[in-house]
C-alpha cells in the first residue's frame, strides 16, 4: 500500500516546493527596509524580485485615479472636409455650452447649426446629403473615437508596464483609469494625454518665410495695438511664477499703471533723440516680426513672448491669410538656449510650413528608442527610431527624392521635434526622431507610436492620487479579516471532526499557500476583493471537507470499517463537490470575462481556490487518508 501511495506524495512534494519557491520572492521583498530596496533598485536586482511578486492593486498599494474626456468638438472640426471661421465659431459656441457634464454637445451643435443656419453637407459631405443623415454620422465617428481612445490608452499602458491597470467607459465620452503603483505621475499623465499624431511636413523657403512675415505685420499693423501687444507680452510673464524674481528698479509707468513696448524691451542703440528707432516704434511697425529673432538657421521666439506669438497667430485675419497660402507656423517642442548669447534666455524656433501633411504616423510600423550610434549627429543622445510600412515607405521614398535639397520637419502633436534637409532620396521607409531630453521620454513616445494615435484629444477633469497610507490600512483590516476567519474555522473543524479535523486544517492552510503562489506566478494583481475572494476561497476549502466528513460519518454509522468508510465516503461526495465547485467556477470565469479592474481580481482568486480546494480536500487529504488506514490494528477513526 505505501509504494501505490508514493507517487501521490511525489506530486504533493514537487507542489509543495514550486508553491515555497514561487512565494520566497514576496516574502524577501516585504521583509525588506527602503534602503535595501533603493540599494538593490541602483543594481538593477529590485526588478527581477518586483516581477516575482505578489502585485497589489490600487486599493492597496495606491497610485493614480484619472477622468479623461475625449475633446469632441476637436473631433468634428479635424473630420471636417473643409473649415472656416462660420464652423469654428459654432464648434466653440457649442462646445462652451455643452460644458455641463448634463448638456449633449450634439444635441447644442446641431441648434446652434439650425440657429446659424449652417449647411453641414457642405463640410461633412461624406457622411450624407441630409442634416439628419450628417449628425447621425458625426456621432458614429464619436462613438467609434472614444472605443478607438479606449484601446489604445489600454495599449499603451500595457506597454509603460502598469500592472492590471483599470481602463473602462464611464458615460458616452469618458474614460476611467486606474493606475497602481505609479511612481512617475508627470510621465503617466503625458503618456495618456498626447495624442501622438505624427506628421511630415516639408518646410517653405527662406524667400517665402519672409514674404508671409512682412504680410502678417502689415496685417496685424492695423489690427494690433500698442496697448494690446503690451498685454499679450505682460500676460505671458504673470504665467511664469515658477521663475526666479527679478529685483525691482525704479521705472516710468504711463498713468494707467501699463509698461510701454520701450519699457518692456529697453531701447535701441540708435540715438536716444531719434524716436523712430526706440523699441516701441519697432514693435508697432512690425507686431510680429518685432518679436522674432535669428535663431541658427531659423527664427526664433525668445520663450516669454511666446504667448504673444501664439495669439497674434490666432488671429482670424491671420488664420485666413494663412489659409489662403496654404501655410502655417509651429513652435519647437521645447526651448533652447541660443547659441553664443551670452544670457541664459531661452527661444522657441519657429518654422513656417506647408499646411498638408506628406506622410503621417499612421505609415509607422516600428518606433523603437535607443541611444545614437557613433558617427551619428545624435551619439550618444536619445533617438526614436521608425520604420514604415510599405505604402508609407513608398510614399517616403517619393517624397525625399522629389525634395533633395529641401527641409522637412518631424511634427509630433502640432510641435517641431526637428527639421533636417534631406540630402538623398531615402527607399527604405526608415527615419529617426531626435530631440528628447532622456531615454524615458523617447521611450514613451516609442510607445504612443506603436499603440497609435489617439482619433481625439483627451482631457483630464479629474485627478486623484491614492496614497499607500490607504492601502496599508486596508492590507491590514483585509489581512486581519483572513486570520480570524482561519482561526474560527480551524478551531471549528478541530473541534467538531476531531483528529480529522486536524487533516482539513492542513489542507486549508495548504490551500491558501498555493493560491498565493499561483497570484505570484501569474503576475497577477491582488485587490481588497481579491482578498475576500481569499476568505470566500476559505469557506469552499472547508465545505468540500465537511460534505465528505459527514459521508464517511455515514458510512461508519453502517458498521463499516475505517479504510471502507473512508473508500465509499471520498466516492459518494465527489459528484457532490464537482457540481458545487463547477457552478462557482463558471460564475468566477463569467466576472472575469466581463468584470474590470477589482472584479477581475475577485474572480481570478475565486476562480483559482475553487480548483485548488477540490485538490487539497480530495487528493490531498484523501492520501493522508489512505496512509493512516494503510497501517496494521487502525479500527476506529477520529472523527
Amino acid at each position: 500500500m505505501q509504494s501505490s501511495l508514493t507517487p501521490r506524495y511525489l506530486i504533493i512534494g514537487v507542489i509543495l516546493a514550486w508553491a515555497i519557491w514561487s512565494l520566497h520572492p514576496t516574502w524577501k521583498y516585504q521583509k525588506m527596509s527602503e534602503d535595501e530596496k533603493e540599494s538593490l533598485r541602483t543594481s538593477g536586482d529590485l526588478e527581477k524580485i518586483e516581477s516575482r511578486i505578489i502585485r497589489q492593486g490600487l486599493d492597496l498599494k495606491g497610485g493614480m485615479y484619472i477622468v479623461l474626456e475625449a475633446d469632441i468638438p476637436t473631433l468634428m472640426g479635424n473630420l471636417a472636409d473643409m473649415r472656416d471661421e462660420r464652423l469654428d465659431n459654432v464648434l466653440q459656441i457649442a462646445k462652451e455650452k455643452s460644458a455641463a457634464p448634463d448638456i449633449d454637445f450634439f444635441t447644442v451643435f446641431e441648434q446652434e447649426v439650425n440657429t446659424n443656419g449652417l449647411k453641414l453637407a457642405r463640410y461633412y459631405h461624406q457622411y450624407g446629403a441630409s442634416q439628419k443623415e450628417i449628425m447621425s454620422g458625426l456621432m458614429e465617428e464619436a462613438d467609434d473615437a472614444i472605443n478607438r481612445v479606449l484601446e489604445i490608452l489600454q495599449n499603451r499602458v500595457d506597454q509603460f508596464g502598469v500592472a492590471e491597470p483599470t481602463i473602462q467607459k464611464q458615460g458616452k465620452h469618458r474614460i476611467v483609469v486606474e493606475l497602481a503603483g505609479i511612481q512617475d505621475s508627470d510621465r503617466a499623465r503625458a503618456l495618456l494625454q498626447s495624442t501622438a499624431l505624427l506628421e511630415f511636413y516639408l518646410v517653405k523657403n527662406v524667400g517665402a518665410t519672409n514674404e508671409m512675415l512682412a504680410q502678417l505685420d502689415d496685417i496685424l499693423r492695423g489690427t494690433t495695438g500698442e496697448e494690446e501687444l503690451v498685454e499679450l507680452i505682460q500676460s505671458e510673464k504673470t504665467k511664469n511664477i515658477s521663475e526666479p524674481e527679478i529685483p525691482e528698479t525704479p521705472e516710468k509707468k504711463d498713468d494707467d499703471g501699463i509698461k510701454t513696448v520701450s519699457e518692456l524691451f529697453g531701447e535701441t542703440d540708435s540715438d536716444p533723440t531719434d524716436t523712430s528707432n526706440t523699441a516701441s516704434d519697432i514693435f508697432t511697425d512690425n507686431p510680429l516680426t518685432g518679436l522674432l529673432t535669428a535663431f541658427s538657421s531659423d527664427l526664433g521666439i525668445q520663450e516669454k513672448n511666446a504667448y504673444a506669438v501664439r495669439k497674434l497667430l490666432d488671429k482670424p485675419e491671420v488664420h485666413s491669410k494663412l489659409n489662403n497660402a496654404n501655410g502655417q507656423f509651429l513652435f519647437s517642442h521645447e526651448p533652447d538656449l541660443l547659441q553664443g548669447s551670452a544670457t541664459q534666455e531661452k527661444y522657441y524656433k519657429f518654422y513656417y510650413l506647408e499646411k498638408t501633411p506628406e506622410l503621417t504616423g499612421g505609415v509607422v510600423e516600428e518606433a523603437r528608442a535607443d541611444l545614437g550610434t557613433l558617427g551619428s549627429g545624435s551619439a550618444g543622445q536619445p533617438v526614436v527610431s521608425l520604420t514604415m510600412n510599405s505604402d508609407g515607405a513608398r510614399i517616403w521614398s517619393r517624397v525625399t527624392g522629389a525634395n533633395v535639397g529641401e527641409r522637412i520637419s518631424i511634427v509630433l502633436d502640432k510641435k517641431v521635434h526637428m527639421a533636417p534637409s534631406i540630402r538623398e532620396k531615402i527607399p527604405s521607409g526608415r527615419t529617426q526622431i531626435e530631440g528628447f531630453n532622456s531615454i524615458n521620454e523617447a521611450k514613451d513616445i516609442a510607445i504612443i507610436l506603436r499603440a497609435g494615435a489617439l482619433p481625439a484629444p483627451v482631457n483630464i477633469i479629474e485627478e486623484r492620487i491614492v496614497g499607500p497610507s490607504l492601502g496599508a490600512d486596508s492590507i491590514a483590516q483585509g489581512t486581519n479579516a483572513v486570520i480570524i476567519g482561519l482561526v474560527l474555522v480551524l478551531f471549528f473543524m478541530l473541534i467538531y471532526y476531531k483528529a480529522s479535523g486536524t487533516i482539513a486544517d492542513f489542507a486549508l492552510i495548504w490551500n491558501i499557500l498555493l493560491v498565493l503562489a499561483i497570484l505570484a506566478s501569474l503576475e497577477a494583481t491582488l485587490t481588497l476583493p481579491g482578498i475576500a475572494g481569499l476568505i470566500l476561497t476559505v469557506g469552499m476549502s472547508i465545505d468540500a471537507n465537511v460534505i465528505i466528513f459527514e459521508r464517511i460519518r455515514e458510512e461508519l454509522r453502517k458498521g463499516k470499517t475505517p479504510k471502507a468508510a473512508i473508500q465509499a465516503g471520498y466516492s459518494r461526495a465527489l459528484t457532490t463537490i464537482i457540481d458545487a465547485n463547477v457552478t462557482t467556477v463558471i460564475a468566477a470565469l463569467v466576472l472575469y470575462q466581463f468584470g474590470t479592474g477589482p472584479i477581475k481580481g475577485f474572480a481570478t482568486v475565486l476562480f483559482w481556490g475553487i480548483l485548488i480546494s477540490m485538490f487539497t480536500a480530495v487528493y490531498v487529504t484523501r492520501t493522508i487518508f489512505n496512509t493512516i488506514t494503510s497501517r496494521k490494528g487502525v479500527i476506529a477513526l477520529s472523527i
